[in-house]
């Protein structure tokens, strides 16, 4: 009787230490995601889809695309990075930093000039109009060095306004902090992406800025190089009718 008890202890033993065996595979199970600010709401919703059909872990990491490329320069674990324009991808391309077979272009976005809600004014995105002469004080985006403001000094360069808009620009880390600014009125307007304009009630959207007047607003996704086997999957989701689907009530443009 002893001996038939000490061999089911044993045998529980072993099934506990499987059990506990198996649990640092399960939990490798998970794909590191670094994407642009402005893609948050978005990539946070399409991460929670793809953990529940797949089963697959997705931690992800949002910032500025510039900050991002740059910490994945360092050495950054991250699996898949999402830009929010072709320079930062670029970037990392020149460095032997991303798989190149795996890029692609994945969406699309339009720029908007908005105001604190309640104190829009009447504005025309055209050469002609005297938007520096419209507003008092600052206004607020990023440095050109980050995409939404490479995009916004294209946009008013375009247009006539960057050399007198320059000096009151009020420079944000990331077009969310940009969008707070404005949204705390701390800006008379900013230049961001329609869809954080859309995510907010504390803002007016004034204008489109014309497409003819800055580079197209893109978002590619690669690999990064020694990304886990995993990563292939979730790269694969982002361009499924599924995820275009939620890039779409965001309001990106999905590409084919």
């Amino acid at each position: 009787m002893f001996r038939g008890t000490w061999f089911r202890w044993l045998g529980i033993g072993l099934l506990w230490l499987a059990t506990g065996l198996a649990l640092p595979v399960q939990a490798a199970e998970q794909v590191t995601v670094f994407a642009a600010a402005s893609t948050t709401n978005a990539i946070q919703d399409l991460a929670a889809l793809y953990e529940k059909e797949k089963g697959v872990k997705v931690v992800t990491s949002f910032a500025a695309a510039s900050a991002l490329a740059k910490q994945i320069e360092q050495g950054a674990p991250a699996d898949v990075f999402v830009s929010a324009d072709l320079k930062w991808m670029d970037y990392l391309d020149d460095k032997g930093k991303i798989v190149k077979a795996s890029r692609r272009n994945l969406f699309g976005n339009r720029l908007v000039l908005v105001a604190p809600k309640g104190k829009a004014f009447p504005v025309k995105l055209e050469k002609g109009f005297d938007l520096p002469g419209a507003f008092q004080g600052r206004w607020c985006s990023c440095n050109p060095d980050v995409p939404i403001g490479r995009y916004s000094q294209q946009a008013l360069t375009a247009l006539g306004w960057w050399a007198a808009l320059e000096p009151r620009l009020a420079a944000a880390p990331d077009v969310r902090s940009a969008l707070a600014f404005v949204e705390r009125g701390e800006c008379a307007v900013g230049i961001v992406y329609e869809t954080d304009a859309k995510l907010s009630d504390k803002v007016e959207v004034l204008g489109v800025f014309p497409t003819d007047t800055h580079s197209p607003v893109l978002y590619p996704a690669a690999l990064v190089q020694g990304a886990k086997p995993t990563a292939q999957g979730f790269l694969d989701f982002l361009r499924t009718p599924a995820a275009a689907k939620v890039l779409r009530q965001y309001g990106f443009t999905a590409l084919n």
